[in-house]
């Protein structure tokens, strides 16, 4: 067993996680629907990793997801509940040999992987699946697509030793073929639960079919809080973004045509506060824990039920509070499976406010856990010669070769000139500021 950072009994779990902790650690195979933002990544996580067997070097566990930002924020949530697991993300858009020769050094006991990489991991023998007793599809809506489906084929009949099959998301879907081995797997469902409640839903209206004008005054009016906007093409995204950075608000854009390293850039500073607005294709609809997303804004309506559903699941995550907005143009209307009554008007104001700047800014530090750099190093390298108080440090993540901080932007220039030459850790380095 690897030992947890607590135990089962020790973290604050709601009733879904409760029942699937008691129901997956008897090692039955589980089907778990459950709305998003309610915990469900903790919820599977805490009996598995209590069940690998932390003196073995084989691989035990797959976790099969759609995209490569929940690969990594899975493997990342498994580390931070257990400092001894040794885990890694697989998924496209990188060299598959780098995956490997990461592999051969590391024999994880746990891989979160896309299906498409993973498969041919286990096709040419890099990862190999004689000891994997557990396998969990996560968002399987979406990872059990006909798209994915032959890959997904593939990769279960690899897996001779599984034991215990763990099917996660938030909507529900009768589809699941049969050589995923469901038919006697316990079904959870936890959706008829009171989420919807805690997100208010708002209907802005566009004078023109070109919603662009409508969009900023809505973002000037809504502040400094924190926004989602979702654009159904990659072209509309970029010039969503464009559009906005010419009238001097603070946006990202991430799609997937995006550079792997632009696109994490882009989520790190959405994520700690440095940056806004986030405008995005459905990409950021799943899998993506950011957490204080204060509004939804769906620029392009959705094109589904399920497609709102995950777009809307981004806000109001565990017990917040959110806000969806839905910006109608002239000849639009609202889809059928949002009702008229439960949407409430919201007019702008004939004069809206100018663009908020965040509270925060991103600082890149130039050293990351290659170069044995920690987040405690970071604290108090910024607080004993930065100068700061902790109240003025915000989110820390710490990359293998680079690290970014969330400091208050009214001491961010300040502060970059204290630092400037000065060496972390006994290092010589670059300090930057993003988002400013």
């Amino acid at each position: 067993m690897l030992p947890l950072k607590g135990d089962g009994g020790s973290f604050v779990l709601n009733a879904m996680q409760q029942d699937m902790l008691g129901t997956a650690r008897k090692g039955i195979s589980v089907v778990l629907l459950s709305p998003t933002g309610s915990g469900k990544t903790l919820a599977y996580l805490l009996p598995l990793l209590e069940k690998l067997d932390a003196k073995s070097d084989n691989l035990q566990a797959l976790v099969i997801v759609p995209s490569r930002e929940l690969a990594t924020q899975t493997v990342d949530v498994a580390k931070r509940l257990c400092s001894e697991l040794r885990a890694c993300a697989c998924y496209g858009g990188r060299p598959a040999m780098e995956e490997h020769q990461q592999m051969k050094g590391l024999r994880p006991h746990l891989v979160a992987a896309t299906p498409g990489r993973l498969l041919d991991h286990l096709q040419k023998g890099n990862l190999l699946p004689d000891n994997v007793e557990t396998l969990v599809i996560d968002e399987f809506d979406k990872s059990l697509e006909l798209g994915f489906r032959e890959q997904m084929q593939g990769i279960v009949a690899m897996l001779p030793s599984v034991g215990q099959r763990i099917l996660l998301s938030a909507t529900d879907s009768d589809d699941i073929p049969a050589f995923v081995g469901t038919d006697k797997c316990l079904r959870l469902n936890f959706l008829d639960e009171e989420s919807d409640d805690r997100i208010s839903l708002r209907l802005v209206k566009s004078p023109e079919k070109d919603k662009l004008q409508t969009l900023y005054r809505l973002l000037c009016t809504l502040g400094t809080q924190k926004s989602l906007v979702f654009v159904g093409y990659r072209e509309s995204v970029e010039r969503v973004g464009k559009y906005l950075e010419e009238q001097d608000i603070m946006a990202d854009i991430f799609h997937g045509g995006m550079e792997q390293r632009d696109r994490e850039r882009a989520l790190y500073r959405f994520m700690n506060g440095s940056v806004g607005v986030f405008v995005s294709t459905d990409l950021a609809a799943r899998g993506l824990d950011i957490t204080a997303v204060d509004n939804i804004i769906h620029y392009h309506l959705p094109s589904s039920e399920e497609a709102c559903t995950h777009r809307n699941g981004r806000t109001a995550r565990w017990d917040m509070q959110g806000s969806a907005y839905f910006i109608i143009g002239p000849e639009e209307r609202l889809p059928d499976f949002i009702s008229a009554e439960e949407a409430e008007p919201y007019p702008l104001p004939a004069n809206v406010p100018p663009p908020a700047k965040p509270l925060w800014v991103t600082l890149y530090i130039g050293k990351g856990k290659k170069d044995k750099i920690s987040r405690g190093d970071i604290v108090g390298f910024l607080t004993k010669q930065g100068g700061l108080e902790s109240s003025q440090i915000g989110r820390i993540d710490v990359l293998p070769h680079w690290a970014y901080v969330a400091v208050e932007r009214a001491i961010s220039r300040e502060l970059l000139c204290r630092i400037k030459g000065l060496k972390i850790k006994g290092q010589k380095t670059i300090y930057a500021l993003a988002g400013h």
